[in-house]
């Protein structure tokens, strides 16, 4: 009698985006990209002012250098396999490969790169997880088009996923078309890379942006099917279940509302068109969608599965005035009393993925992958038996908890092709760009004022993970 429900086939590893921890910036032909121009890498949280966007690269920009996975990606990636990863969740930069982003040829050097990173997750069996488009809007597209908002955006999208669909057509299974779609709503310059200032951003031009994107998503998914019917394309939004601060039911409907504009981008995706909620809300705030003759029909090519991040849960009010606001949290949100909170002010509710797991599988039926999950931490490197180490049993505890939840969703019923933690080794948080946010089970010897060898530490964690992925899940209930 076992424990654990995961599936034989169920896929253990972990997630990384290219801005965070490739570095390069600026190497074999590559182009400036959104994340490369953000005074120290960082986004505003809700409450805080924008950050100032310059024109070139700030030396205080921790993502330049990243944790030089460009150069050492060998070395990292057998420490994946090390622990038994089944797949690796990573994003291609599009300016990489299409240095402007408007170019008509794409960039050889930034090809023939992922060749070999795709090459070598195959030298040890581990299935790469690709997302097309991860908060790196080629600087080029955002500047001269205002990104996303203009719907030139959509043919240059198509043009570089064309390219890398065709190129790596025989390597690449698992593609997403975007990360966390949904965090346009909320950070439009780096997640859509929109110029215009969002306190002047209307939300006939935000949600504009965001039809645009959704018809690319679906544009994308159409041409991948198309080139290799193989292949399985998601969507990727940021999860985020909300509770009623009071049983009062004007306080229930806030958190509807709260939750319908994170379910619009999953229903589109999954359902191909507009849901009439959605309707209303345009109505009421004088929002009119342009369609172009073909999006009503390109939106109908829905996706193969929904994944998804989980980091917290938030609560809402209809008067959240009266409470006080979630710290550090992109999404906005009120507090929740019952709940503890990580340093950086994050939410820690394991039970919230079993909700989220039911609450999209309930609604959609499509097989789901949890491709984020994880907890920040402010890391202490100290002499262990075997060399330099990090005792985060806190990190260990933050995982087994939610891992528990995860297995009981899998109880309930829940379809899951797989789970990626967030940052398997130490990268450049996105929105903070503290390098001292740590989230993985190695530790890179960086620190926030750039100093640092780079060299790689296995933490306590390591070992941790990797007898929880050889016993597919089975060490979760180990004493």
């Amino acid at each position: 009698m076992t424990q654990s429900a995961f599936p034989k086939d169920f896929l253990w590893g972990g997630a990384t985006a290219a801005n965070q921890f490739e570095g390069a910036y600026n190497s074999d032909g590559k182009g400036l990209s959104v994340q490369d121009v953000t005074p120290k890498g960082g986004v505003a949280m809700p409450g805080s002012s924008s950050p100032v966007i310059t024109d070139q690269p700030t030396p205080d920009n921790l993502k330049l250098e990243g944790i030089d996975f460009y150069h050492r990606y060998k070395e990292d990636i057998a420490l994946f396999a090390e622990m038994g990863f089944k797949v690796f969740r990573m994003s291609i930069a599009w300016s990489r490969i299409f240095p402007n982003g408007d170019d008509e040829q794409p960039n050889e050097a930034g090809l023939a790169f992922y060749d070999k990173i795709f090459d070598e997750l195959a030298k040890y069996g581990i299935e790469p997880l690709v997302t097309l488009s991860h908060y790196e809007t080629p600087l080029h597209l955002a500047r001269a088009y205002n990104g996303w908002a203009n719907r030139d955006l959509i043919g240059f999208y198509e043009r570089y996923v064309r390219t890398v669909f065709t190129r790596y057509k025989d390597k690449v299974k698992y593609w997403l078309t975007f990360n966390e779609i949904n965090s346009v709503l909320h950070a439009p310059f780096m997640s859509g890379g929109i110029v215009t200032d969002p306190e002047k951003l209307s939300k006939q031009d935000l949600y504009q942006a965001v039809h645009h994107e959704l018809v690319a998503s679906a544009l994308a998914t159409k041409i991948g099917h198309s080139i290799n019917p193989d292949f399985k394309i998601g969507c990727m939004v940021l999860a985020m279940p909300a509770y009623a601060m009071t049983a009062n039911p004007l306080d229930q409907l806030a958190v509807r509302e709260f939750e319908n504009q994170n379910y619009l981008f999953s229903d589109i995706h999954a359902r191909g068109k507009y849901p009439n909620y959605i309707k209303r809300y345009f109505k009421e705030n004088d929002i009119t969608i342009n369609f172009a003759p073909e999006d009503e029909e390109l939106l109908k090519n829905t996706v193969d599965f929904i994944s998804f991040s989980y980091y917290m849960s938030v609560a809402q009010a209809h008067n959240p005035e009266d409470y006080s606001t979630g710290r550090g949290n992109i999404m906005g949100g009120i507090s929740n009393p019952y709940l503890e909170s990580s340093e950086w002010g994050w939410q820690i509710d394991p039970i919230g993925l079993r909700l989220v797991l039911n609450a999209f599988y309930d609604r959609y039926q499509l097989p789901l992958f949890i491709v984020e999950n994880g907890l920040g931490a402010k890391d202490v490197l100290v002499e262990g038996p075997n060399g330099p180490t990090v005792e985060d049993d806190y990190r260990i505890d933050y995982l087994q908890k939610h891992l528990v939840q995860v297995n009981e969703a899998l109880k309930d019923g829940v379809e899951l092709l797989g789970y990626t933690t967030w940052g398997p080794i130490d990268l450049v948080s996105a929105s903070t760009a503290e390098l001292s946010k740590r989230y993985g089970f190695i530790y890179v010897d960086r620190n926030d004022d750039g100093t640092g060898s780079l060299a790689r530490y296995k933490k306590k964690s390591f070992d941790w993970y990797k007898k929880v992925i050889a016993s597919n899940g089975e060490a979760l209930y180990e004493a």
